[in-house]
C-alpha cells in the first residue's frame, strides 16, 4: 500500500475541535488506497478563508467570488484513477514521493456549510478534502456522467471513513 504525506499551511482564524492534519491524513490515505495508487505521494493542503480562495478563484478560474474549495492536480490522468507511469519531472527528489497536487479548503465555508447541511464540521472539512482527492486522482464533474462516477466515489469512500452524511460529532470522534 501506498504512503502518503501531507503538508498544511494554514492562512486562518478558524479553530476545530479535531485535528485538521489527523482528518486529511486519514482521508488522503483512504482515497488512495481505494484508488489502487501505486506509489508514495504528497499533497499540499492550504487551509483558507474566504478572501484568499476568492483571490484564487479570481486568478485560476475566473471567477470573482469565494469557494469551498480547490484543487490543482499534479498529474495528468488518460482516464480517472488510472495513474499514469512516474518520471522524475512529478517526484520530489529528497522524498522520491509523487507529487500529486495542490487543495486550497476554505474554512469559513466548512462552518458555513456544515451548518446549512446539518451535519458536523468534521464531515464538511472530510468530505472537501476526498472531493479534492479525487480531482488530484484524475476525477472531474463537468459532464453529468462524470459527475455522477465521483458522487459515488466519494459516497464510497466517505462510508469506509464511516462519516456518512448526517454525521454528528460525537459519532466520529474516532477519527480524530
Amino acid at each position: 500500500m501506498s504512503k502518503v504525506a501531507v503538508t498544511i499551511i494554514s492562512h486562518t482564524h478558524d479553530t476545530f475541535d479535531f485535528s485538521l492534519r489527523a482528518v486529511a491524513g486519514k482521508v488522503a490515505r483512504t482515497v488512495l488506497s481505494e484508488e489502487k495508487c501505486p506509489f508514495d505521494a504528497e499533497v499540499s493542503l492550504t487551509l483558507c478563508e474566504d478572501a484568499f480562495i476568492q483571490d484564487v478563484n479570481r486568478e485560476y478560474r475566473g471567477i470573482d467570488a469565494p469557494t469551498d474549495v480547490i484543487s490543482f492536480p499534479g498529474l495528468e490522468f488518460e482516464a480517472p484513477g488510472q495513474f499514469p507511469e512516474t518520471s522524475p519531472d512529478c517526484m520530489d527528489p529528497d522524498t522520491g514521493r509523487v507529487l500529486l497536487g495542490d487543495i486550497l479548503v476554505n474554512t469559513n465555508r466548512v462552518l458555513l456549510q456544515a451548518s446549512q447541511y446539518g451535519h458536523s464540521t468534521l464531515r464538511e472539512y472530510a468530505f472537501l478534502v476526498c472531493h479534492s482527492m479525487l480531482h488530484l486522482c484524475g476525477y472531474d464533474h463537468i459532464r453529468e456522467t462524470d459527475a455522477g462516477l465521483m458522487e459515488e466515489k466519494q459516497r464510497i469512500i466517505m462510508d469506509l471513513l464511516h462519516i456518512p452524511r448526517d454525521t454528528t460529532e460525537e459519532t466520529v470522534r474516532g477519527i480524530h
